[in-house]
């Protein structure tokens, strides 16, 4: 059954592409994050994804998400560093796969553990296929990835066609926060091409340009964090990009 805020996304996606902006807690203080907030949806943003790859949660992660609605209307989405990372105070969360790890725990494992705590909370899961492509960075190195080379489209065609037929309702394509480079055009072109589901893309956009060439090759949804924290009116010039 979808959910009030994945129905929310693909309506949007009939429309238009869509950006999420990306909220680190281990970057960004409560202000900060609360700025940033404001400043994605007034730049056109279409949600904010809260997570990284360390483990904030508890009290801390509630109180963040309640600091970040009180400065948007845009749905607030957990984009989960580890098992607990859960929050009753978020819209929805990435109930996400990491396909391509050595270790089973960040494949199933970990996914059955949180489960009952997103039932619990009332949360509403958006199964997602989880894909981290050369370099990786951060996340790569915590999830124990077979990271999928930049010059092998097929691989990452593979895993996504496979995520959909395992009932994935998006395929997250990730570089890592922090890389030189985007996902390849080139293999995000040939990832859309076998999937029928939306085709989310991170990592690396620190551009209109590049954010332009993945529009091209066909990516749904566009995913930056790194650049809120250096450099936000550039955010404005890459979501036009996206939009346009």
């Amino acid at each position: 059954m979808t959910g009030k805020v994945e129905k929310y996304l693909i309506d949007k996606l009939h429309k238009e592409k869509l950006h999420f902006s990306l909220i680190d807690p281990d970057s960004f203080s409560i202000e900060d994050a609360k700025s940033a907030a404001s400043i994605s949806e007034e730049a056109g943003s279409d949600a904010i994804l809260i997570g990284g790859s360390t483990h904030t949660l508890g009290n801390y992660l509630d109180h963040l998400i309640e600091s970040i609605k009180e400065n948007t209307t845009l749905p607030v989405i957990i984009f989960p560093g580890g098992v607990a990372q859960v929050s009753a105070k978020a819209d929805a969360i990435l109930f996400m796969s990491y396909m391509n790890s050595r270790n089973p725990y960040f494949i199933t494992k970990s996914q059955a553990l949180g489960s009952f705590l997103v039932k619990k909370t009332g949360i509403e899961p958006i199964p997602t296929g989880y894909l981290v492509v050369e370099p990786g960075e951060t996340v790569g190195w915590m999830g124990e990835a077979d990271l999928i080379p930049r010059k092998k489209p097929q691989i990452a065609a593979a895993y996504s066609l496979a995520a959909q037929y395992l009932g994935m309702r998006l395929v997250y394509l990730e570089a890592g926060s922090g890389s030189p480079e985007t996902i390849a055009p080139e293999m995000v072109g040939l990832v859309k091409k076998v999937i029928d589901i939306p085709l989310i893309v991170g990592g690396g956009i620190r551009s209109p340009d590049a954010a332009k060439k993945l529009v091209m090759a066909g990516a749904d949804i566009f995913v930056t964090g790194t650049i809120i924290e250096k450099d936000k009116e550039k955010l404005f010039d890459i979501i036009k990009a996206i939009k346009n």
